[in-house]
């Protein structure tokens, strides 16, 4: 930084590519061993609180929702273990990237199946809202747009939704494997944001893609909010919806401001690799907390929440049986005991 303001660049400074590992350990002072210390050892914890409450869940939960609640729960520990490997290892960072965003892919479409099995499933969700309509006019697509008209809840619109979700987790590999295939040639730079390079327009098509993959889940919430409440949809949906912006929003704001050079840089990391090493720090922090609050928010028996059995049972003790007291003895259904 000293040299930046005598009008001389550090070698790093300019550089391309991210330090190697051995490079970064060596620039660390105490403090910066410190820290690194203790995010590895938050990657550890909230990889070991995972665990055991995949361990609960395949105790505790049936089989049909079991895999499911394990995907959701995996997207906070995934992201934290990948931020902790790029920090590590900074040139890695594509890599660990592109991992942790192909499986948040595959979570957001879990997620929607997750509120479809809250429901009982698609037979008991479809009898539910027989009668029911989809509010589409939701974010993060036509929020604005108040005047579209509401879809009939059917088994066809349900297909529609989860294809919406399908799409993201089948086509977010594919175009990791194709920015990987236009790395090897030299044709994809992470942080080239020119027209020139490939790594600007894949970005376009993974942003429209993910906002394609959000609405769904946000219409089949705005929809079943209310019915799933016993099963503490809300703070679900909002640890979803934390994850979701801390690792794209905020991710991507710290990379223009990176890029911009508005984040300076330090040597051995240029302006670019620093951006992507608070980034990394940031989310182990961040997913580490959310790790912790899942655990609390998840850690729950299923079987005796099912709203439609609830709803059920509530239904018929509603009914109660009718009594007549005759010459003091209680009878039921108007037949006197013996």
């Amino acid at each position: 930084m000293e040299g930046e303001a005598n009008g001389t660049l550090h070698p790093s400074c300019g550089a391309s590519e991210p330090p190697y590992s051995q490079e970064l350990l060596q620039s660390l002072d105490l403090p910066g061993r410190f820290l690194f210390a203790i995010l590895t050892l938050m990657t550890l914890i909230a990889n070991l609180v995972f665990i055991e409450e995949a361990i609960y869940i395949y105790r505790k939960i049936p089989s049909s929702k079991r895999s499911i609640i394990i995907w959701v729960n995996a997207a906070a520990p995934v992201i934290t273990a990948t931020s902790c490997t790029g920090m590590w290892i900074p040139r890695s960072t594509m890599f660990t990237d592109f991992t942790a965003a192909v499986f948040f892919a595959i979570v957001i479409h879990k997620f929607l199946m997750m509120m479809i099995k809250d429901c009982g499933g698609q037979k008991l969700l479809l009898k539910r809202f027989e009668n029911g309509h989809f509010k589409i006019s939701t974010g993060p697509c036509c929020c604005c747009c108040l005047c579209l008209p509401h879809v009939r809840i059917t088994r066809r619109s349900l297909f529609w939704l989860k294809l919406g979700t399908l799409q993201f987790a089948f086509l977010r590999p594919v175009l990791m494997f194709l920015s990987i295939v236009l790395w090897t040639n030299g044709n994809y730079t992470l942080y080239n944001v020119s027209t020139k390079g490939a790594a600007i327009w894949i970005s376009c098509v993974v942003a429209v893609l993910t906002i394609i993959a959000l609405w769904p889940v946000a219409i089949m919430f705005q929809q079943v909010r209310s019915l799933l409440t016993c099963k503490k949809i809300i703070p679900k949906f909002a640890l979803y919806q934390f994850i979701l912006i801390l690792n794209h929003l905020q991710t991507s704001i710290i990379n223009i401001l990176a890029t911009q050079r508005i984040i300076p840089c330090a040597p051995p990391l240029s302006s670019s690799a620093r951006g992507a090493y608070m980034t990394q720090q940031l989310l182990i922090m961040e997913m580490f907390l959310i790790t912790l609050i899942s655990r609390v928010v998840y850690r729950r028996k299923y079987d005796d929440l099912e709203p439609p059995e609830c709803k059920a049972e509530e239904a018929g003790d509603s009914k109660q049986t009718p009594k007549i007291i005759m010459n003091g003895t209680v009878s039921e259904d108007e037949l006197p005991r013996v």
